[in-house]
């Protein structure tokens, strides 16, 4: 066999281990996306990183025969250079499986019923030190000295705090985004300062992400939240609901049972919170009605509860007023024709 020959099948070899390493790098993340037990997962990730190190290994391994073979003609690639790669590619795959890991860890804690906000900056503070941890570790490999890193933490970071003042802005109100808390990922959040509202789903290191409630992405900056007032309705304890009943003046002697008769069907509802203020008072002479206001608590928090609750109070305020014989006002006014006497009002027109 030549020389050619022991060459080529020494390539079609190292290629067919790359290719088999590639398969069952393959299988393993299939096997990955369907494994549900945690010991599982890590088993899986590490042998997942096992193969994908192997592979890296090998293609370094055909790239120096390559390099060292004066008929592939590639002299002008180091073997320094493709060390660095390798290396280089390891380390990318470890954190991308270390990030992984953290991932999946987050989905399973918040599965489980930890607070979404708390388990994503957690995350997140998890893969910045990990990042860090491998620069400081592997950066003199790579030509990049821990001298340099905190001269460039100096004054680079004198020249970035000036030119990203926005950037650094956003980063330190997520921050206190995170201590503060004045929202969940979850919650229903307005702003009456600005038109804002919807539900956040995201709360990144810039900015945050809330859908509003025509399904649509709002991306606001998180510096933007040090400055206006945010309403978070999410952490109501209690919905209300406030209506005035405007009865006809000549309904004027029923006024009282009614108002008695409304009281007690509040104070029976069990939807209605009896630790809050429950009020039905006649409280003023309207244009064209005396009113009677109703002002309660629903024990639920839900909007489709409550309306339901709501509607079940309104149905029954109308089944009371006309179990008195009375009715709803509607505006209207009285008009006098000239020349006809004083004591013969004129139908009253409704408006």
């Amino acid at each position: 066999m030549t020389m050619t020959e022991d060459r080529f099948t020494t390539y079609l070899s190292l290629g067919g281990v790359a290719a088999l390493l590639v398969g069952a790098a393959i299988l393993v993340a299939l096997f990955k996306r369907r494994g549900r037990k945690w010991h599982m997962s890590i088993t899986l990730h590490l042998i997942q990183l096992a193969l994908l190190c192997t592979l890296v290994l090998t293609l370094r391994h055909l790239a120096l025969l390559l390099v060292h073979d004066e008929a592939a003609d590639l002299g002008f690639i180091s073997e320094r250079a493709l060390n660095l790669t390798a290396s280089f590619a390891i380390i990318c795959l470890v954190l991308n499986q270390l990030f992984e890991l953290i991932n999946r860890l987050v989905r399973r804690q918040i599965q489980k019923g930890s607070d979404p906000t708390s388990s994503r900056v957690l995350s997140r503070v998890l893969k910045v030190a990990i990042a860090l941890t491998f620069l400081f570790l592997f950066g003199e490999h790579f030509g990049i000295g821990i001298s340099g890193l905190l001269a460039f933490g100096g004054l680079g970071g004198i020249a970035i705090g000036l030119a990203g003042q926005n950037i650094l802005s956003n980063f330190f109100s997520g921050m206190m985004l995170y201590f503060d808390r004045p929202f969940n990922i979850g919650d229903w959040v307005r702003s009456p300062d600005r038109k804002i509202e919807g539900v956040v789903s995201e709360i990144g290191w810039r900015i945050t992400k809330i859908i509003t409630f025509d399904n649509r992405p709002l991306y606001v900056p998180n510096s933007l939240f040090t400055s206006i007032s945010v309403e978070n309705p999410s952490r109501m304890t209690n919905r209300r609901i406030s209506t005035t009943l405007g009865l006809r003046y000549e309904d004027a002697d029923k006024i009282g049972p009614i108002i008695e008769d409304v009281r007690k069907m509040l104070q029976g509802n069990d939807k209605i919170d009896q630790t809050q203020d429950l009020l039905v008072y006649f409280n003023a002479f309207g244009e064209s009605s005396l009113n009677i206001m109703v002002y309660c608590f629903t024990k639920t928090t839900g909007w489709a509860a409550w309306l339901q609750a709501q509607q079940e109070v309104y149905l029954k305020l109308i089944e009371i007023v006309h179990g008195h014989g009375a009715d709803f006002a509607f505006p209207s006014q009285t008009l006098y024709v000239e020349g006809e006497p004083a004591t013969r009002p004129a139908a009253p027109l409704s408006q």
